[in-house]
């Protein structure tokens, strides 16, 4: 059988070498050929992208803004999947995103496009101690050092996907709508916030998100008691000011385990979790990742 695709749109066919479904939190559309559709999403969220590959290729492998896009195999027949993170701070406007589906004799390339819109991030003003904003000598060099350690976790990648169902979100509690707020601290304008803070009771129990390998577990002069989850491909999340932790470095979770409990460790003004993802580079809300449904079934090609 040739490799090339058959699309199905509605009840009639078009032939085309392209076919792919894109998900933004949950809503899915179709593309018929490169850029001839054009997709939009925010600064922050995540696109779930699948396409169909037939002939058993060696690997599919995508590019968008530089970064890497490791695909996987969904498990249903010749489809494969890939999560593609939108930065936070990635310019509003059309970017190209490229996938190499490589065979043993050769290389197909699919060529799509995203429309990058500006997401309309809060300003927060807050008021905290001091020291807090203003760390001494001794406190500076905790920080780097404690910051190195979170980049070469960030920058590990585990060639497999370790989970396989929805993104649980992993505390009950009330969402603030915090994350990619410009924080202005004591007068100062300081970084954009990279996460979600969802405020609950102190000791109100913390659950990993999905499967993953914790990767590290260490309590940090900003972001208090942490845990940081690897989900395989590239995707980590993040669980931040916790009161306790029940996990070790290198355990394996189940989505559901309770990893922590809910705390204001580190600088907080009070008890909270501080939840964040990372996506191959990219700042992510995590909610976004929560809105996918990976079990959905996706538009099938026909026979």
């Amino acid at each position: 059988m040739s490799r090339l695709l058959r699309y199905r749109r509605a009840s009639f066919l078009i032939p085309t070498w392209l076919w792919c479904v894109l998900a933004v939190g949950g809503a899915s559309y179709s593309a018929q050929a490169a850029a001839e559709k054009v997709f939009t999403a925010k600064q922050g969220e995540v696109l779930y992208l699948t396409l169909i590959a037939e002939g058993n290729p060696a690997s599919v492998q995508g590019r968008f803004h530089n970064r890497s896009i490791p695909f996987f195999k969904t498990g249903r027949t010749d489809e494969f999947g890939a999560l593609v993170g939108i930065d936070m701070a990635d310019e509003p406007a059309p970017v190209g995103l490229k996938a190499a589906i490589t065979y043993p004799d050769g290389r197909q390339e699919r060529l799509y496009r995203v429309v990058v819109q500006a997401e309309k991030f809060r300003v927060q003003s807050m008021t905290l101690p001091k020291e807090q904003v203003e760390p001494d000598a001794d406190a500076l060099k905790r920080i780097n050092r404690e910051q190195e350690r979170v980049k070469a976790v960030l920058a590990g990648l585990t060639p497999e996907r370790l989970w396989a169902a929805g993104f649980l979100v992993p505390v009950e509690g009330t969402v603030t709508g915090a994350f990619g707020s410009k924080r202005i601290l004591n007068g100062q304008t300081r970084n954009q916030h990279s996460g979600e803070d969802i405020a609950a009771p102190l000791g109100a129990p913390v659950k990993a998100a999905n499967d993953g390998i914790v990767r590290l577990m260490d309590d940090q002069f900003f972001s208090g008691i942490s845990v940081i989850l690897d989900h395989g491909l590239g995707l980590f999340t993040m669980y931040f000011h916790l009161d306790s932790a029940t996990v070790k470095e290198g355990a394996r979770v189940k989505r559901g385990d309770v990893i922590g409990t809910v705390g204001h460790s580190g600088r907080a003004t009070g008890p909270h979790l501080h939840w964040a993802a990372w996506l191959n580079g990219s700042r992510v809300n995590p909610f976004s990742l929560a809105k996918l449904a990976f079990s959905s079934p996706t538009t099938k090609t026909e026979p």
